[in-house]
């Protein structure tokens, strides 16, 4: 989710395709979030419904609206520029990591603040308790991607170099481990397995976000489209012969959940979407090239943390404004009326959420490390401090993400208490950095 600072190795310039790529997602990831719920009110009691679960025809949508992939194409991407950038200069692991992660880290400690204070000052209000946790939980559900992405980043360097080595047979191997965790979950059914495939399918996408770095799967035409007709075939075949569902997003109730964890059909889909998106780089990188269009993409990319951070805050405000209050009163799920409410629905919350995300923007900065003449060199010392607040944040946060901030209408103080020990040892981390020599900066 993070923008690629410092992707300008030796003899390249910023890829402007792979802002306007993580624009665009966050974008849907936005719409989407907002179209997939339905707020409900009945005897004093806010609540919703998942729309996928009650309308199926809207499944199909989720083929337009699953945008996960591309963030982990562009971060590969991204981070394949940094990283590459980095040993360049000479430069070692652990501050490029420690970089990286405060970038991420930052942002969403100030969100995992607010969000517990608002739940502190619900409980303390008498705030139902399974209205407090539903809330919690649709507020929280969306930062499942920050662990999967933190894990990818600690392991960039040893990826990467598996990439110089063995090229596309990296991603190939981890979308074969993906597709026999998959498999062997439909059949068996282990409790604990299947979560591999966040690391695993995300991890292949990754990959392929280096394979694009460097060239590898766009030196020709063909190559793209190859993989794209590859991964359409593949889906097809795993929807329409298969057992898995049309849906790219998880539906309740469903037997099978495509993104819950990523299965092998979330995986096709995902190569088929890259490739596609590969192809389509240099007809969409001359239209970038206008200066007016170029700037209103730089100036959302900057926005794209706060704007996946935050952007279910609008919900509950609007719930709470909208039903008990009758303003949107409730109407048949999939009716015209319940239609037309949809469309009320989008701009009321793009209404709310523009001051919000404005205001928040400030919250991307607290990042101490975002120029890499602030950061210098990490201490051998304090890379067991580094990786082990990572995992501490990542952890946490996974929990967080599957049972929210308020499971049972109560804070998760563990959790917290985890979380904020990550925090801490990532503050301890940097402080253990050595600064750069002034005057070699200045000969840079």
């Amino acid at each position: 989710m993070e923008r690629p600072h410092g992707d300008r190795g030796p003899g390249r310039s910023r890829n402007r395709y792979v802002d306007l790529l993580r624009v665009i997602a966050v974008v849907l990831v936005v719409l989407g979030h907002w179209l997939a719920t339905s707020i409900t009110y009945h005897g004093g009691r806010l609540g919703g419904q998942d729309v996928m679960a009650r309308l199926p025809w809207t499944e199909w949508l989720s083929l337009g609206f699953q945008v996960m992939p591309i963030f982990f194409l562009a971060g590969g991407f991204a981070n394949a520029a940094s990283w590459t950038s980095h040993r360049a200069r000479g430069e070692g692991w652990g501050c490029w990591l420690y970089g990286r992660a405060v970038r991420l880290v930052g942002p969403t400690t100030a969100y995992v603040l607010v969000a517990v204070a608002v739940v502190a000052v619900c409980r303390a209000a008498g705030v139902d308790g399974a209205v407090l946790d539903r809330a919690g939980w649709a507020v929280a559900l969306h930062l499942w991607f920050l662990p999967v992405y933190l894990g990818l980043l600690a392991a960039t360097p040893g990826l990467h170099a598996a990439h110089r080595r063995w090229g596309l047979g990296v991603p190939a191997v981890l979308a074969v481990g993906a597709a026999g965790v998959n498999t062997a979950v439909l059949s068996f059914h282990p409790p604990v397995l299947g979560w591999a495939d966040y690391l695993l399918v995300w991890g292949a996408i990754h990959q392929l976000g280096f394979a694009w770095h460097d060239g590898a799967l766009t030196r020709t035409r063909r190559r793209p489209l190859t993989l794209a007709a590859l991964g359409i075939t593949v889906l097809a075949g795993l929807v329409w012969l298969g057992p898995f569902p049309v849906s790219m997003v998880g539906v309740p109730g469903a037997p099978i959940k495509n993104s819950v964890p990523p299965s092998t059909a979330l995986l096709a889909f995902a190569i088929g979407q890259a490739g596609l998106l590969l192809a389509a780089e240099p007809a969409v990188t001359r239209l970038l090239r206008r200066p007016r269009l170029w700037r209103a993409v730089t100036r959302a990319n900057r926005m794209v943390m706060t704007l996946y951070l935050w952007h279910m805050a609008p919900v509950i405000l609007a719930a709470v404004a909208l039903y008990p209050t009758g303003l949107l009163p409730p109407v048949p799920i999939g009716s015209p009326a319940w239609l037309r409410q949809r469309l009320i629905w989008v701009v009321t919350l793009t209404i709310l959420f523009v001051p919000i995300a404005l205001a928040l923007r400030p919250a991307e900065r607290l990042t101490p490390a975002r120029r890499r003449t602030d950061i210098g060199s990490l201490r051998r010392e304090a890379w067991p401090l580094l990786t082990t607040g990572v995992a501490a944040v990542a952890v946490a946060l996974a929990q967080v993400a599957a049972h929210g901030f308020a499971p049972s209408g109560r804070l998760p103080l563990p959790v917290l208490a985890a979380y904020a020990a990550g925090v801490l040892l990532l503050i301890a981390a940097g402080g253990m950095r050595t600064r750069p020599d002034r005057t070699t900066q200045r000969s840079r």
